[in-house]
Parts: C-alpha cells; sequence; structure tokens
C-alpha cells in the first residue's frame, strides 16, 4: 500500500533573491530573521522548524530552531552566523498529532462527549513517541518513560485525573520533542545567505596613488615612499587606502598629460592602460619597486589597522603580454586589429579588451581567476573592480564564487557608475560593495529617495553603497562651485549616510580645479605624477578625522539597513536617524545641502523610534562641537553655517540611580 502523504504548504519563504537564485547578503554576528507562509487544510497543529547549516568543506549537520506563529498562518525564526562565509537554510513543518489530538480533546470535554476511543488513540500517539524517544538512545531515556507513564494513564480510563494528565501541556511538550516526521514537509530549494567580515559592511577609504608619494617634485614614488604615507591615512581616520593598478604601464598610444593623445617622452601614462614588457596583471611597475616591497607596505599597513585595497581592471595596454602571448582571447577586427576599449563618451586608445565570450572564454576565464589569487597571496582581500559593467555578468558570478569558496573574506567592490538595474545585477552576481549616484544627488528630494531605494528598499538585502564624493574621474560641479563648504557638508553625508564611504586624496585639501566644461580634473593624477602639502590653508583634514572618528565610537553608524529620514522644515536641509535595534546607539544628524548660505530649520524628532515620551527630558552631545544640551519635546531647532554645515547628536537618556540621576546609551 502507497504510504500516506503530507500536505502542508510552505511559501513565501524570506528572506530570498530571485527566487533563491543569488545569496542575501548579512553582516557576520548578525541574526538573520525568516519568514515562511506554513498552513494545512483543516485544524492540525503544525509544529515548524527552521532548518540552517554552514556551506564549508567540512559542513556539520543542519542545526535546527523552532518557528513561531505569528498570526495569519506566518510563522518566524531566526539562526545566528557565526562567521564569515556561506551559509543556506530552509523550513520543515509537519502535523504536531499529540497536540492536534489534545486540542480536539479539550473540544470534546466541553461537548460532554464520551472519550473512551479519543483516550485510546492518545495512547497510541504516546506509545509511539516513547518508542522514538528511546531510538534516541540515553538523551532520550527519561522522555520515554514519561511518555509510558502518560500512555499508561490514558489506558486507566476516563476520569478527571486522566483527563488532567491528557490535557497537561508538559505532556505534549515532550512528546513533540520525538515527532512523527513521516507526513513532514521542506520548503524544497536552500535558500542561501552570504555573512560577510564587518570591513564588507563597514569601512573607511583612502584613495592614493603611489607614483605621487615621493618628496621630491617630478620624481616617480615608489611604495616605500607610499609607506611613509600610511600614518597620514591612519591620522584621518581610514581603514582601507585604495591603490589604483601598480603594473607595469604600457607606452603604445600611451596618454599624455591631462589625457592628451600624444604623450612626452617623460609622462607617466595611465595605470588602467596595464602590461609592458614589463609583465602584465601579476607583476609591479619596475619604478615602483618589487612584489617584496609591495608585501612590506601591505604588512605596514596592517600593523596600522589599515588594510590595502587594490584595483584590478581586467584591460590590456597593446603591450601586454597577453596580447602576444595569448592572441586567441582578444577579438579581432576584419583587418586584424584589436578594437580599443570605450565607455562612450570616453574612448581609452590605450587599452585593448579581452574576448569574454570566445571560444577560449575556459582558459582565459582560469587565468583572471589566478590574478586574484595571486594578489591575495601577496596579503590583499579587497578588491575595487574597474569597470565590472562592461564584462559579462557569467564571469563575474564564477569568478567571485571560486574565489570567495576558497577565500570568503575577499571584499569586492564595483566601480559601476552605470544604468540602476546593472548595478544591482552585479551585486546578485557577488560583488560586496557598489559605488552609487550619491556623487550626483543633490537635492533634498533626490537624496532622500535615493538613499531609502539604497537601505531601505529590495535592494538593501544584496548591494551594500559605498558613497563616494569624488573620484579621480569624477570632480562633480558642487565641488567645483561650492568651495571647502560644498568639500565639508558632502563628506558629513558620504560618512554618515552609508557605513562605507570614500574619498580620492587631495579632497581633505579641497582640490576643485576642473576641466573647463567638464567633471574632470584639471592636470588629473591619472596621467601625470602630483605633488600635494597636506598642510595646506583651508584644509579640512580635522574634519574628516573627526567624522571617521564618531563613525568609530558610534555602532549605529556602522549598520546598513537602519537609515531612517524625519521631517526638517527647510528644503535645505536634510535630517535622518542611524539606530541600533537595542538602541544602545542612536545617533541623529541634520547636514545643511547649500555650501552658499547658513539655515537654519525645525527639525521633527522621531520619539517613538527613540523609546522617549513626549515629556520626557533627554541629553544629546553634538559630536563635532563636543557641545551638550537637554532636549524635551517634539521638535528642535539647528542652525547650520558654511564653516559647519552639519550636526551629528548622540541621544543620551537619563536613568534614576540611588545616588541620583544618570546618563545612559
Amino acid at each position: 500500500m502507497p504510504a500516506r502523504q503530507g500536505s502542508i504548504l510552505i511559501e513565501n519563504l524570506q528572506p530570498q533573491i530571485d527566487c533563491g537564485r543569488y545569496p542575501v547578503k548579512r553582516a557576520a554576528g548578525e541574526t538573520v530573521r525568516v519568514t515562511a507562509d506554513v498552513l494545512k487544510e483543516g485544524h492540525d497543529e503544525l509544529a515548524v522548524v527552521l532548518r540552517w547549516r554552514q556551506l564549508t568543506p567540512k559542513a556539520a549537520e543542519a542545526r535546527e530552531a523552532t518557528m513561531r506563529p505569528s498570526g495569519n498562518d506566518a510563522w518566524e525564526g531566526e539562526f545566528p552566523l557565526f562567521e564569515n562565509g556561506l551559509y543556506a537554510f530552509e523550513v520543515e513543518a509537519w502535523p504536531d498529532a499529540f497536540r492536534t489530538w489534545a486540542q480536539e480533546l479539550s473540544r470534546k470535554i466541553e461537548a460532554r462527549r464520551d472519550l473512551s476511543s479519543e483516550l485510546l488513540e492518545g495512547a497510541q500517539l504516546l506509545r509511539a513517541a516513547a518508542e522514538r524517544a528511546a531510538a534516541a538512545g540515553p538523551a532520550g531515556a527519561f522522555d520515554a518513560e514519561r511518555l509510558r507513564e502518560g500512555e499508561k494513564a490514558l489506558l486507566a480510563g476516563q476520569s478527571q485525573a486522566t483527563l488532567s494528565r491528557a490535557l497537561d501541556p508538559r505532556l505534549a511538550e515532550t512528546a513533540s520533542r520525538y515527532p512523527d516526521k513521516s507526513l513532514a514537509t521542506r520548503s524544497g530549494r536552500e535558500l542561501r545567505v552570504f555573512a560577510e567580515r564587518k570591513r564588507a559592511i563597514f569601512s573607511s577609504w583612502y584613495e592614493l596613488f603611489p607614483r605621487s608619494t615621493a618628496r621630491e617634485p617630478g620624481r616617480h614614488g615608489t611604495f616605500s615612499d607610499a609607506e611613509r604615507m600610511l600614518p597620514y591615512v591612519r591620522e584621518l581616520g581610514f581603514d582601507v587606502v585604495y591603490l589604483p593598478p601598480i603594473h607595469p604601464i604600457g607606452k603604445t598610444a600611451r596618454k599624455g598629460k591631462n589625457n592628451a593623445l600624444t604623450a612626452a617622452p617623460d609622462d607617466v601614462g595611465s595605470p588602467w592602460a596595464i602590461g609592458s614588457p614589463e609583465g602584465g596583471h601579476k607583476a609591479v611597475h619596475p619604478q615602483l619597486g618589487t612584489l617584496a616591497d609591495f608585501r612590506r607596505f601591505v604588512k605596514s599597513a596592517a600593523e596600522l589597522g589599515i588594510e590595502v585595497a587594490l584595483d584590478v581592471a581586467f584591460q590590456c595596454s597593446p603591450d601586454h603580454p597577453y596580447v602576444k602571448e595569448r592572441p586567441d582571447w582578444f577579438q579581432r577586427r576584419p583587418d586584424g586589429t584589436i578594437k580599443t576599449a570605450e565607455n562612450p563618451p570616453k574612448r581609452y586608445e590605450d587599452i585593448v579588451n579581452f574576448d569574454w565570450m570566445g571560444p577560449e572564454r575556459e582558459s582565459l576565464w582560469a587565468e583572471l581567476r589566478s590574478v586574484f589569487l595571486h594578489w591575495i597571496e601577496q596579503g590583499v582581500r579587497i578588491f575595487r573592480v574597474d569597470n565590472p559593467h562592461t564584462k559579462p555578468l557569467p564571469f563575474w558570478e564564477w569568478v567571485i564564487g571560486e574565489v570567495k569558496a576558497r577565500h570568503p573574506d575577499a571584499i569586492f567592490l564595483a566601480e559601476a557608475f552605470t544604468r540602476p538595474k546593472m548595478m544591482k545585477a552585479l551585486a546578485k552576481a557577488g560583488f560586496d560593495q557598489s559605488y552609487t549616484y550619491f556623487t550626483w544627488r543633490n537635492f533634498k528630494h533626490e537624496m532622500e529617495d535615493y538613499l531609502k531605494e539604497l537601505t531601505q528598499g529590495p535592494a538593501a538585502e544584496f548591494m551594500l553603497g559605498n558613497l563616494w564624493p569624488n573620484t579621480p574621474d569624477i570632480l562633480p560641479e558642487h565641488l567645483q562651485q561650492g568651495g571647502r563648504p560644498a568639500f565639508l557638508l558632502r563628506s558629513a553625508l558620504a560618512a554618515t549616510l552609508s557605513p562605507s564611504w570614500g574619498i580620492y586624496s587631495g579632497f581633505e585639501l579641497c582640490e576643485n580645479r576642473a576641466l573647463p566644461g567638464k567633471e574632470e580634473y584639471l592636470d588629473s593624477e591619472k596621467y601625470q605624477l602630483v605633488q600635494r602639502d597636506s598642510d595646506k590653508p583651508g584644509n579640512i583634514r580635522a574634519w574628516i578625522a573627526a567624522l571617521n572618528r564618531i563613525r568609530n565610537d558610534h555602532p549605529a553608524l556602522q549598520q546598513y539597513r537602519n537609515l531612517r529620514f524625519h521631517k526638517a522644515d527647510n528644503d535645505r536641509v536634510i535630517f535622518f536617524s542611524k539606530m541600533t535595534e537595542d538602541r544602545s546607539s542612536q545617533i541623529l544628524a541634520a547636514v545643511s545641502l547649500d555650501p552658499f548660505a547658513a539655515h537654519e530649520a525645525i527639525l521633527e524628532l522621531p520619539l517613538f523610534e527613540m523609546g522617549l515620551q513626549p515629556d520626557e527630558t533627554y541629553q544629546v552631545h553634538e559630536l563635532l562641537s563636543d557641545e551638550r544640551a537637554l532636549w524635551q519635546g517634539p521638535t528642535a531647532q539647528v542652525r547650520l553655517t558654511q564653516e559647519k554645515p552639519a550636526a551629528i547628536w548622540s541621544v543620551l537618556r537619563f536613568r534614576r540611580t540611588e545616588q541620583g540621576f544618570d546618563y545612559y546609551f
């Protein structure tokens, strides 16, 4: 006879992305909240568990956690992410036979029905549960005896004592520990969660060209010169120093100063034109030093608490060894030439691209995977990837999966200033962080709408925006025209709206000389050496350092999905909060969006979210000025100036002690 089948329906399992096609992203140490709709015909009591496991070569058996009903056939549960890596989870449900029987028994008692048959049925259920408990070994022996005693009590005949024993919730709890799972249903395909290490969520980036770090004007810098810059980077509070490509640079079609098509003999060229007879993507530029010098630079950075991020640009100078050694990796025109790279309206005459999906893609992809693994061997775990949106998505999904299977602590930042859906597709494919349109969001409504989309919408499950006010490629118009106040307010926004942000060196010196009519730097460091005076008058080094110190001191600023906007009665002032779930860290921030004038605003405070009563008095500590004040009521007033266009408050609440009042939070 065919076995009985279960009929439980499990649907709407969350969180998931594209029906489980891609893993959801969380931080190691977090708890993942899982919800599902679980239902069955009739009135059976259901048992629902969340099953999860870590996907490692030595993966243990799945663990289980009981899920709780939350109304309307919805269930919820949690599981912890103990460490960095990939996890899988699913939901399993089955009818809880004894609880269902006990529920029906209580209704029949109320109806004054004869219960002889029901008591026999209950005894049978307890006998079966006792056998399963005994089969569990010594751990179930005590429970097996208790279940057998319950069986005997039910067989003693209908009495008040028997019915009381039958409805004892402790008996039902014991029976439920040894369920009959023959009618169990699982949710099907396991869903996945990738637990990022903390720096993939919370990081402060400083972009530095090593070749511009020499003390003597006109001399090409080395890794040793760049090493002397590391205390400066640490003083500013950054924990990631990001280097543009450090490889040999080609001479064919080398770019001159300001992207000139003809280079002078002493022009250094673009670091993104990778490859020369001295080597390619696994080599270092001879003028920078040796591979051993680079490893020493990485080690020195680590001693200061700084990680090195390396730019990976999968493109080649025409002089790259790949072009000669593996011509089959490149697609050629009918005349035999290789097409140069373009990102309209820009054209890169000094760069050629791979034939990504060509017949030799298997060997090409394997070689490019080895590039990542090579630099990981040198101590690098963070990669900023150049223009990933111009390479196939299947490649990124494959290569990032391959690298993270070996090194789950690797972090990939997508430099993808491109179409929104492509940016999100790259994040799904495995990129941990992404550049964003923050650079061009200026007005309050567009800033709020965009940051809500990033941090509160569906994309927040898989995409983390790293906010950059500038890059070597982009000097936005507001920085060109707004002067020092613009640099102050844009850094305050970037550093507080997202747990990850970055600046390109020179930002702290308010560099804003642009090519006429373009969002590009005049005398761009992409094409020439640049010498800087870090003590330049008007610099905002102290402001940058303060922002990074505040970020490090307040856990609310280290999370991504907790950003909430609140009302300010001035369209030139944006007001928002970030709080930890337990409210132990609460941050309020107001930032001016206008670098040309001072502004005042009435702020509507989120008292309910802060756990405050309307008449409760509390203290706020303004972290940039180190000023304190007592606030009470639903509003507060702020004045923001060009010299101080932001205010960041930490909320401190009172509590009564034996000595009087004290502060907490």
